[in-house]
């Protein structure tokens, strides 16, 4: 099964995607990093790298073996169905793709891979954009809507103060 996005930063919702797979079934996940050419901006703040790291904290937090997850990137692209091709040759082979956006879901099912709309985790409070709002205006709630771990990675690596400069350029 294959989870594209960009991951900005890999908060809850993302791993409940991940368990959700797994539970139905999939041996494997692979994590595909998208938009993996731009970071240190307002829209994508952490680097490919940082993200994988994030993706894999959650794993470990959540008693996901590393096993069942293989991470990838992939730098900026405009979705097609070439390249939904394209994609694929940057992955193992996948049976299906999980997303809940029309246009990829089209690009993907004419390349001949089976498109699963996902159920929605929290979606309202559990997305990138709103996350990292809560971290430019110092809201520490935005904690609770990732994994312990990655909270402490975000920190770790200057992740806050790095998205409220971003944040006050803009």
């Amino acid at each position: 099964m294959l989870l594209y996005g960009r991951f900005q930063p890999f908060h809850r919702g993302h791993v409940s995607l991940v368990k959700w797979a797994l539970s139905q079934g999939f041996d494997e996940v692979v994590i595909l990093v998208g938009m993996a050419s731009e970071n240190y901006t307002v829209r994508n703040p952490f680097t490919a790298g940082e993200r994988i790291e994030m993706a894999r904290l959650s794993a470990k937090d959540e008693n996901i073996s590393l096993d069942r997850i293989v991470t990838a990137t992939i730098e900026t692209l405009e979705v097609s169905i070439g390249c939904a091709y394209y994609v694929l040759s940057y992955v193992p082979k996948v049976k299906a793709i999980m997303t809940r956006n029309p246009v990829i879901g089209k690009a993907f099912s004419d390349a001949g891979i089976e498109v699963i709309s996902p159920p929605t985790f929290n979606r309202e409070e559990w997305r990138g954009e709103r996350i990292r709002a809560m971290i430019a205006r110092g809201d520490p709630k935005w904690k609770e809507y990732v994994t312990p771990s990655v909270a402490k990675f975000i920190e770790e690596i200057g992740g806050v103060d790095r998205i409220r400069k971003i944040s006050s350029e803009d």
